[in-house]
């Protein structure tokens, strides 16, 4: 069984690789791991994730209230956000949010991450869509982050940045990773005139392969009511067709395009 001490370190090490990468600045960020029912150790509120070291680690419980906590560290104050996700989803052990550039400029600009452009993203992440806004260290942003837990691993945080969790912190993180990656290639094709998307068929034959591979997660691959009744999925749906008729689908849709057309 790994030691908590060893658990702080690979927080240190995740913290020193969205530094690197440039997915945080000055001491925004936070990560969280959850070691126990009733026991998270978390990053400290006020302090770059890039020069962390095992004794800035927090722990807290599920409540958000400090177990132990060395002198001059506290909890970041968005761990009502860290403890929602872990609230919701069972399967999740780790969460980290982080303010990565082009996946926090889509954000910034109200555009979720829909379009699948390329194989991976469409079977890792399925589609991103974005929470809106909220207070941060409020209980605004848990609130609204929670209408998409059950249906995606990573989800964009309006004017705010992004946060992705999943079954251990290494694949938090390359959650995280992926969803960056994604933007910056989804963002530098429209630079060069506009995506060539894939296909619904070729879409829903990624779909099947993720099936196939029984990766662990939500994804709408596997939450969506016509997937589960075997007939083609909706790219993009997030299970919400489950609770609309076709009509009021089409016409959200609709509505949905044409204010990103700005008509």
């Amino acid at each position: 069984m790994v030691s908590e001490y060893e658990i702080k370190k690979q927080i240190c090490e995740i913290g020193q690789r969205i530094y690197n990468k440039g997915m945080v600045a000055a001491n925004d960020g936070n990560i969280s791991v959850k070691i126990s029912e009733n026991e998270f150790l978390c990053t400290p509120t006020s302090v770059s994730k890039g020069f962390m070291t095992p004794e800035f680690i927090c722990k807290v419980d599920k409540n958000g209230n400090v177990i132990q906590a060395n002198k001059g560290f506290k909890p970041s104050s968005e761990i009502k956000m860290h403890m929602r996700v872990y609230k919701e989803r069972p399967d999740v052990q780790s969460v980290v949010h982080a303010h990565p550039l082009y996946a926090t400029s889509f954000a910034i600009a109200g555009i979720p991450l829909t379009e699948p452009i390329m194989p991976e993203a469409v079977i890792a992440l399925g589609c991103v869509p974005i929470a809106e806004y909220g207070t941060p260290s409020t209980e605004e942003i848990p609130n609204a982050v929670s209408k998409y837990l059950q249906y995606y691993d990573a989800v964009l945080l309006e004017n705010h940045g992004a946060l992705s969790y999943s079954d251990s912190l290494i694949n938090a993180y390359y959650k995280m990773e992926s969803l960056e990656f994604y933007a910056q290639l989804l963002y530098q094709s429209k630079v060069l005139g506009g995506p060539k998307k894939l296909s619904d068929a070729q879409v829903q034959r990624l779909y099947e392969i993720r099936r196939q591979f029984g990766l662990k997660g939500k994804h709408p691959a596997d939450l969506c009511p016509n997937a589960k009744e075997g007939k083609p999925s909706c790219h993009g749906c997030g299970g919400s067709c489950g609770s609309q008729n076709s009509a009021d689908l089409i016409a959200e849709i609709t509505k949905q395009v044409m204010a990103q057309l700005g008509k």
